[in-house]
């Protein structure tokens, strides 16, 4: 059996910077002192004179993204999510997305998988911050190959976009030669009839893995890749909640205002179903080893697993 190859999102990030940019002379990049980190740097180097650093002034790089967003240009602007969503969070909201002006937001190292940089850096809060902006896409990647996708999506949409990296190298699952993304649209990974497993991020790999273990064990679960957390594919989630019954939601975030609160508020809309969360239960990380930290605050495959079984045992 071959190697899995792991490659952090946001590694692809910078790569597919890099790559449009010989297409699209309006993409230029901002950065908040921390290109090499958010791996800009690799656009920084190809095209020093669309690249902008504007030191550690998160706030201030919004204002200047705004502004070259309003003169026609396409700018991406960078920084690890505790800064981009939590610090910048009033310009953000103010100067991007009141006048709803074309800017991206590339927010790397998010959730708990930043690792030892602890709870100061592990940003579990964004996607709730974010989702609260009217008209703002915001997008998870599952794994390097959605990740180069997903900012290609985001070049070609006209709009504010908030994009979700991480730190950690990740297991590749998707095929560069055959995936497909569209904003706004769920992919079905595995068809089941007892459970569905709706998860985002560094958790879908998690759960593609789980609904293994847990098909072993005579439970057929559903799993579904949610890489838009808004707009949130109702149809997809729907037609789950309706085949299936139950749901659980899995992400490397809050389960307060991410993915599996949107997903709540679907179904508890139009087709009620009991819904699950595994997540960060509403408590701070801590530092220490990212791999450790993940099966610590169970985001992983065990939990998911067990999980899944509670939920089946008390609902089915």
């Amino acid at each position: 059996m071959a190697d899995v190859i792991k490659i952090a999102t946001r590694e692809s990030y910078g790569e597919a910077l890099k790559e449009i940019a010989a297409e699209c002379d309006k993409l230029v990049v901002l950065d908040a002192d921390l290109a090499e980190a958010t791996k800009t740097v690799k656009f920084k180097k190809e095209y020093p004179e669309r690249f902008f650093d504007c030191g550690i002034a998160e706030a201030d790089m919004m204002g200047v993204a705004a502004g070259l967003a309003a003169s026609g240009k396409i700018p991406f602007a960078s920084s690890f999510a505790m800064f981009a969503a939590g610090r910048a969070f009033e310009i953000v909201r103010n100067s991007i997305g009141y006048p709803h002006l074309n800017v991206k937001i590339g927010a790397t190292h998010a959730g708990i998988s930043v690792g030892e940089d602890g709870a100061t850096h592990q940003c579990n809060e964004d996607i709730a911050l974010m989702r609260t902006i009217p008209g703002m896409v915001i997008i998870n990647p599952a794994d390097g190959v959605e990740a180069k996708a997903a900012v290609k999506a985001a070049v070609e949409y006209v709009g504010p976009v908030y994009l979700r990296f991480g730190r950690l190298a990740t297991p590749i699952f998707n095929d560069e030669a055959t995936y497909k993304f569209e904003i706004g649209k769920g992919i079905q990974l595995k068809d089941g009839k007892d459970v569905t497993i709706v998860a985002t991020g560094l958790m879908v790999n998690e759960a593609v893995e789980a609904a293994k273990l847990l098909e072993a064990d005579g439970i057929s679960a559903r799993v579904i890749n949610i890489h838009t957390i808004k707009p949130i594919d109702k149809d997809i989630i729907l037609k789950a909640a309706k085949e299936t019954g139950l749901i659980i939601t899995a992400e490397e975030h809050s389960i307060i205002g991410g993915l599996g609160s949107a997903v709540a508020e679907t179904v508890a809309e139009e087709c009620p179903v009991p819904v699950v969360r595994i997540g960060v239960n509403d408590e701070f990380g801590h530092s220490g080893p990212a791999a450790d930290l993940l099966k610590e605050f169970g985001l992983c495959k065990e939990n998911i697993v067990a999980k899944t079984k509670e939920a089946v045992k008390k609902f089915k």
